[in-house]
């Protein structure tokens, strides 16, 4: 029987990107449906007549007022997945976006249909346990209680309607219920100057939303901070006014920072003379105000030589114009601007820089000039140029380059070949030199990469008579760019020998080499692993996970799987993606015929039929009913039972299981 379409609802104001995801939505062959708005205010309405699978929702900004969009969103839909799209660029604000209710955040320069259609599928299917823990919160005020920045909703006239948590502490109270009772008055009891309110009513009815509206208020024991509102006004089916929402944001210590640092221009010297880029600033007619000394040397000139001159005075008159519209564009828009501009001084050579020039503000927030700041770029120019010249001559090369890609192909087969061999192929003992059948721990692996070559890796190792180190992780996605992240991660584990007793410091360890190494190859390599450190003389098992699927704790004995958390109950981040994030070691117990089973998420990413996903309750339901079967055995009848759910019957990521059985302690040596 045919599987029923799903029905998704598009927001945003991109029309292109819009038509973007309506073609690869119609890849799907009808099964996944769209409606398309481009407002959010567009979004709330139908949100209300129609009901829908998921939303897609595209974000405007990358700041406050988006992320504010995306919780009202999260909100008003509170049981329909909810996926942001933004820029590749904006890291940070893909976390908070997730922290905020979506389930998931696309990049937009990366994505195509495969990637959207599984987002949007992956997304329901987390949403179902979402909804559970929905059903167990009194109510959505929840929601607002965690948010950082204070929530409001008020009437026109100044009354609060609700309040969060943050707002409460942010003006000094105890309680959101407190400061509604204490606040009568918006206008008299709260702004230091009364009539900031008059002034955010009209601004309201003029244009229905607010941002970044800062105000001096009153505190509950009479001190005064300064706040920033972003504020939009909620209307019913028929226009008609119902209340102010909106985000209150403490700006003091910003606001006392900035003025710090405009009053602080030897500060700005000291730190632009000791950059090797150029720096120079202009005024709002295009003088020169600033040039530091890397300026200076650049173009072989002393600053009383720059200072109240413009372009016109060192440039040909077509490249000086060019330049001054350049100028005019960041001054009148306000954005900021890169390019790669060509520099060619009278009297000197050519040379080509990469310029990124910002809009100035004085300390009424109005723009006063720009400040550039520019680095040579000439031999990578250079080195462009000769590829250009020689493209012609590749083109010509088919056959030959016909002839590498087979020699590509035997060498991929060669490095298949290779790292097979870089995984284990016999486990220690304990203690040592004991057959294996009669080792205190045993140990079993599966390994099936999606391609040649993949991208998981894992390891085994005796760390002493009684301690046992297991590893494993997953590179993001397959093949050759996958397996050399691999490679570097096993001699990186090799080299970390030494602090393997500690789980936490050694994942720690891994995490700032690996950093170091990646962090100049242009895009981040998602690396997440699991490590742990067993005693099989105490039953003790210490561990550490970075963004690692959490492994399985078999239980044997009472018959239970359960799943290896942290001490703390949070995710830790990934190896490579940030400079040095702490990774908590968390201890527990094995007893003897417990079963410890690590894997990759290859394992359960598989779509079924009708496009179920095969989900984590199905994978601990599967292995609880093989929990007494050998770890050899339980895996072999566990990945034929998920290949058999599969629509392809295979897996469409690298797989990797290991298991360790704890069969027996060892006896206390007597000291």
């Amino acid at each position: 029987m045919e599987s029923e379409s799903l029905k998704v609802l598009f927001i945003g104001g991109d029309e292109r990107f819009a038509r973007a995801i309506a073609a690869m939505l119609h890849e799907a062959g009808g099964t996944i449906k769209a409606d398309f708005v481009p407002t959010l205010e567009a979004g709330f309405i139908v949100l209300k007549k129609d009901s829908f699978g998921a939303i897609l929702f595209e974000l405007p900004t990358a700041n406050t007022a988006g992320l504010f969009q995306a919780t009202s969103l999260a909100i008003k839909a509170q049981r329909v997945p909810l996926i942001v799209f933004g820029s590749a660029t904006d890291e940070a604000f893909a976390v908070e976006a997730v922290r905020a209710g979506a389930q998931d955040y696309l990049a937009k320069e990366q994505l195509d249909a495969q990637a959207l259609q599984r987002a949007i599928r992956c997304a329901i299917e987390r949403q179902h346990e979402r909804i559970v823990l929905i059903n167990e919160k009194e109510n959505y005020h929840g929601v607002f209680d965690h948010l950082v920045e204070g929530i409001f909703r008020t009437t026109p006239d100044g009354h609060y309607l609700l309040a969060n948590i943050a707002l409460a502490r942010i003006y000094g109270y105890n309680t959101p219920v407190e400061l509604m009772a204490s606040i009568t008055d918006i206008g008299r009891n709260l702004y230091v100057k009364p009539e900031r309110r008059e002034e955010f009513v009209r601004l309201m009815q003029q244009n229905d939303t607010l941002t970044g509206f800062e105000s001096e208020i009153y505190r509950k024991d009479g001190d005064t901070i300064w706040i920033s509102e972003n504020c939009r006004a909620v209307r019913d089916a028929q226009g008609k006014l119902l209340y102010y929402e909106g985000t209150v944001e403490d700006i003091t210590h910003r606001l006392q920072t900035e003025i710090n640092l405009r009053n602080s221009e030897s500060l700005y010297h000291s730190l632009v003379e000791t950059m090797p880029q150029n720096v120079f600033r202009k005024d709002l007619k295009g003088r020169f105000t600033f040039a530091n000394q890397q300026y200076c040397n650049h173009y072989h000139c002393r600053l009383e030589d720059i200072l109240g001159k413009t372009d016109f005075d060192f440039f040909p008159r077509e490249l000086a114009e060019k330049y001054e519209l350049d100028d005019k564009r960041v001054i009148e828009t306000g954005q900021t601007c890169e390019i790669t501009e060509e520099h060619h001084p009278l009297g000197q050579e050519k040379t080509f820089v990469q310029v990124v020039k910002t809009p100035l503000y004085g300390v009424d927030g109005k723009i006063t000039g720009l400040q550039g700041i520019f680095w040579d770029i000439t031999e990578k120019k250079r080195a462009e140029e000769l590829i250009r010249r020689t493209s012609a001559e590749l083109s010509r090369s088919r056959e030959e380059l016909r002839a590498k890609n087979l020699a590509m192909e035997e060498n991929l087969r060669m490095a298949r070949e290779v790292q097979l061999a870089m995984i284990l192929q016999q486990y220690p003992t304990f203690p040592r030199n004991v057959p294996p059948e009669q080792s205190a721990f045993q140990f079993a692996h599966r390994y099936h990469p999606a391609e040649t070559i993949g991208g998981d890796f894992f390891s085994v190792s005796a760390l002493s008579e009684t301690e046992a180190g297991v590893f494993i992780c997953d590179v993001t996605g397959h093949g050759v760019r996958s397996s050399l992240v691999t490679a570097m991660i096993r001699a990186l584990v090799e080299e970390l020998k030494p602090l393997a007793h500690d789980p936490g410091m050694f994942l720690r360890k891994l995490n700032s080499d690996l950093f170091t190494i990646l962090k100049n190859t242009g895009s981040p390599i998602l690396t997440t692993a699991f490590y742990l450190v067993a005693n099989c003389q105490t039953g003790v098992m210490r561990f550490a996970n970075a963004g690692h699927p959490k492994p399985l704790h078999v239980r044997r004995r009472t018959d239970q799987v359960e799943l290896l958390r942290n001490a703390a109950g949070k995710s830790q981040p990934a190896l490579g993606l940030f400079d040095d994030p702490q990774y908590q070691t968390t201890e527990t117990t094995l007893e003897p015929g417990d079963l410890v089973m690590l894997f990759t998420d290859g394992l359960y990413e598989v779509q079924g039929p009708n496009e179920e996903l095969y989900s984590q309750e199905r994978l601990l339901l599967d292995v609880k009913s093989r929990a007494q079967k050998p770890a050899a055995v339980l895996f072999d009848e566990l990945l034929d039972s998920i290949r058999a759910f599969s629509v392809d019957h295979e897996f469409e990521d690298d797989v990797c299981l290991v298991g360790m059985e704890f069969t027996s302690k060892l006896a206390q040596k007597k000291s």
